[in-house]
């Protein structure tokens, strides 16, 4: 695992390895156990290292056997053993035993085609000496980032945006200037910039599964390389009997391929049906107790489940580790900003982060169970659309009639308060398929964007860019949720979190052989009635106990509502300062009207007021 960068002058000016240097140092967190340089007149390589595989062996960066091709990478490789057997049987010769030399080779092979034989994580960057090339590429599911910025004098790429900023040429300009709102929009709505854009004017996130060629005349058309595979339509006809041990044998081979570790291993565990099945299949692997980590928040008992991941890890045999900490949420805000590089409204980053520092004392690779959710739809809001769209007979003056009632209650700040979903519900339920989906998902709604924006802007996201057309809308959602969500919140989150502890994270349910594998199940088999993540649910009986199987789903979260009321003044002394309102993005009558009506009790506003907390924060480190 390794934080890259790099450089082309188009201007023909050589790379001085001070420039690489400068930059290399904004990546020490990602890799520090290493650092690597490779110059080739004006271009240049660069990257930190996280020695996992081959530690004394596979320094970066790694070249062919005549060093026409140099690489730096960041990821694993988990079948660079086949590979290497491969390939040395056509004549390929290794100075290595790690996993990053093969993807030279595999080039020299077979050129663009190469990305197509990696299963792993990884961002590449690779130098065709003899064609004066550059080629980056992304793995399939967007686990590993990879951004850019060029202009008609210089290309630049690095692993975080921090990186290119340390290039003299990459300016400092905020997206959220630009007349027309749009980015402020997008961020209100998702939480985050949808890829490709950043937070910043001309500085963008290659896309999951993307190549892209940098020549002497600049940057060439960006090329997918793979795609995410349709989501099987519903089968009245399918037994899960048929589905069950196909799927066991999956996901159980892509957890034995996650293993490959020359460093101390462990796991993230919550306690839920995704974490918990990951340790389960570990266990299977291993002659020793599987390391388990947990962390729960003092101040709020219904957002912790450390009880539940006792429970399990028991169950498993797991050498398990607890962490209790208390609230610093406001704290933490400068240094998960800084992480970031950008404003990130997901405060589920708080206990992410948290863990992986803790985890981080005892081991350096942990397994999560990342991605279960989007495969088997286990959200609740997947099973919520499927409802919106049985509801639909209903006359739409029935819906803003039950949320005038609502609204007259005051909401509380518990994970799982009544009213506070009720209300999401009903004004969801009045509105089509998609947009009563992504209504329950997104931060701000419409019509407080409209509210609150001090520009004339889009008043909402273009969440349709992500659907394809199907005769099962809900199904449709899932590829939708895998396409955003997943690769721009959750992948960010747990890329950002784990690197800045010095942690590698593995996704297990994220190998792309399992994901195409899950779209070949038939959607009524993975939402079956009430009843998500039904298949899964099934595949795991026999290997876990079936109480911790049909425990109801437990998001991953924190008590900041309740954090934020005890004491609102570092909030109100941030987004109506001076600074804030010369800004000039949000009107300060109706955030102080949030900050009011969650103070008081009357609405629960965490999620909007962390949102604009990370926005104002990441203005005044990154662009003041």
């Amino acid at each position: 695992m390794c934080g890259i960068c790099g450089v082309i002058h188009f201007d023909g000016k050589p790379v001085s390895e001070e420039l690489l240097r400068a930059m290399n140092d904004r990546l020490l967190h990602r890799g520090p156990d290493g650092a690597g340089y490779f110059i080739d007149g004006n271009a240049g390589l660069a990257m930190r290292r996280l020695s996992i595989i081959d530690i004394p062996g596979s320094d970066q960066p790694l070249t062919n056997e005549d060093e026409s091709v140099a690489l730096v990478f960041n990821g694993e490789i988990y079948n660079y053993r086949e590979l290497r057997q491969h390939l040395g049987g056509r004549g390929h010769r290794f100075r290595t035993d790690g996993d990053g030399e093969p993807i030279a080779h595999l080039y020299e092979a077979y050129g663009d085609d190469c990305w197509k034989r990696l299963r792993g994580m990884y961002a590449i960057a690779l130098w065709d000496k003899r064609r004066k090339h550059l080629l980056l590429a992304r793995d399939r599911m967007g686990q590993k980032p990879l951004y850019y910025y060029h202009d008609r004098d210089v290309f630049v790429f690095a692993s975080e945006i921090k990186a290119l900023l340390a290039h003299p040429s990459v300016p400092r300009l905020s997206a959220f200037a630009a007349t027309e709102g749009s980015a402020l929009a997008q961020y209100l709505s998702y939480g985050y910039l949808p890829a490709p854009d950043t937070a910043f004017q001309n500085i963008f996130a290659l896309p999951p599964a993307t190549s892209l060629r940098v020549t002497s005349a600049g940057p060439r058309r960006e090329a997918r390389y793979w795609s995410l595979p349709p989501v099987a339509p519903s089968d009245a006809r399918a037994r899960a009997a048929d589905y069950i041990q196909p799927l066991r044998q999956k996901l159980d081979e892509a957890v034995k391929l996650r293993l490959m570790s020359d460093v101390p291993l462990g796991a993230f565990l919550s306690g839920g049906l995704d974490s918990s099945l990951i340790v389960a299949l570990m266990r299977r692997h291993s002659s020793a107790a599987v390391k388990t980590f947990s962390i729960g928040f003092e101040g709020d008992d219904s957002f912790d489940e450390t009880p539940y991941a006792a429970e399990v890890a028991k169950v498993l045999g797991a050498d398990h580790h607890t962490f209790r900490v208390r609230p610093e949420a406001m704290n933490l805000l400068a240094e998960l900003v800084r992480h970031h590089d950008q404003p990130f409204a997901d405060s589920s980053a708080i206990p992410t982060y948290l863990v992986s520092k803790l985890t981080r004392e005892q081991v350096t690779v942990a397994l999560t169970g990342d991605g279960g959710d989007e495969l088997f739809a286990g959200y609740e809001r997947f099973y919520a659309a499927a409802l919106f769209q049985r509801l639909s007979v209903l006359p739409k003056p029935f819906w803003p009639g039950i949320a005038g009632l609502l609204a007259l209650l005051p909401e509380g700040t518990a994970y799982d308060d009544k009213v506070k979903r009720a209300r999401r519900f009903v004004k969801a339920a009045g509105m089509s398929v998609p947009d009563g989906y992504f209504d329950l998902a997104r931060v701000f709604s419409a019509d407080l964007i409209r509210e609150i924006c001090a520009t004339d802007g889009p008043d909402s996201a273009d969440f349709s860019r992500y659907l394809e057309a199907s005769d099962e809308p809900v199904a449709g959602l899932l590829n939708a949720n895998m396409r955003s969500y997943l690769p721009d919140d959750l992948l960010i989150k747990a890329d950002r979190c784990s690197m800045a502890a010095s942690l590698e994270a593995r996704a297990p349910f994220l190998d792309h052989e399992l994901v195409e594998h899950a779209a070949r199940i038939p959607f009524n088999l993975k939402l079956k009635g009430v009843r998500t993540k039904f298949i899964l649910k099934e595949a795991a009986r026999g290997i876990l106990p079936d109480a911790i199987i049909n425990r109801r789903k437990h998001g991953f979260g924190i008590p900041l509502g309740a954090w934020l009321r005890r004491d609102m003044t570092p909030v109100r002394d941030i987004l109506l300062s001076r600074r804030a309102r010369e800004r000039g993005l949000w009107r300060s009558a109706v955030v102080e009207r949030l900050i009011n009506e969650h103070h008081s009790g009357r609405r629960d506003s965490n999620r909007q007021l962390w949102a604009l907390l990370t926005l104002e924060e990441w203005h005044r480190q990154f662009i003041d």
